[in-house]
């Protein structure tokens, strides 16, 4: 429960909610089980329903998905969401001894996990897929992640303003670089994987 609560206190109040789970020392499987796991289902399953139901428009009439193709990409989606939480997380703690602090799978995996709280809740609008709004609105998503990966690396990686500010730039690189990365995956396995069916 209470990562459900600090999921939420991040996104709403940061400072009080990065103090807690810095206080809180949060272990692997805990975050993962009751922070990424639950959470990154929220997009997955928004979107699967949205794009196989409601389809979004661009000109003329709503394009949809079939649930035969909208699944595997939405269950592909899911793992790629929660996996690339783990490996930002261990970039974390790899990156921990150059700014002299300790490091740890489950403190990185935490910051990680929820710095992405903003991105995850802001699923909920893959229920009705409007392109121009959620392009606007997943903009502002992540300037605010940025924001909370900025905030959040002092206090649960235990390192001073000079460096946290260092530390969180390094991490967004990574990120950064993972985000492509992911990317050109994407367009392989549109070739070689599950490909998109659409209905009218």
């Amino acid at each position: 429960m209470n990562s459900v609560v600090n999921g939420f206190l991040v996104v709403f109040n940061p400072k009080q909610g990065w103090a807690r789970i810095a206080e809180g020392r949060p272990g692997l499987v805990q975050t993962l089980a009751l922070h990424t796991i639950p959470f990154a289902l929220i997009p997955a399953v928004c979107w699967y329903f949205g794009v196989t139901t409601q389809g979004w428009t661009i000109m003329g009439d709503p394009v949809k998905l079939t649930p035969e193709s909208a699944l595997p990409m939405c269950v592909l989606f899911y793992l790629a969401m929660v996996f690339g939480v783990i490996f930002l997380g261990y970039m974390v703690s790899w990156m921990a001894a150059t700014y002299d602090t300790e490091g740890g799978v489950a403190k990185g995996v935490a910051l990680i996990s929820y710095t992405a709280s903003p991105f995850f809740l802001a699923g909920i609008l893959g229920l009705y897929p409007v392109l121009w709004l959620d392009i606007m609105i997943g903009t502002i998503v992540a300037c605010y992640c940025i924001y909370l990966l900025f905030l959040g690396t002092g206090p649960v990686m235990e390192v001073p303003p000079e460096r946290s500010f260092l530390y969180a730039a390094a991490v967004f690189a990574v990120a950064l670089v993972a985000f492509v990365a992911l990317l050109g995956a994407t367009v392989v396995l549109w070739d070689l994987g599950p490909t998109p069916e659409y209905t009218y």
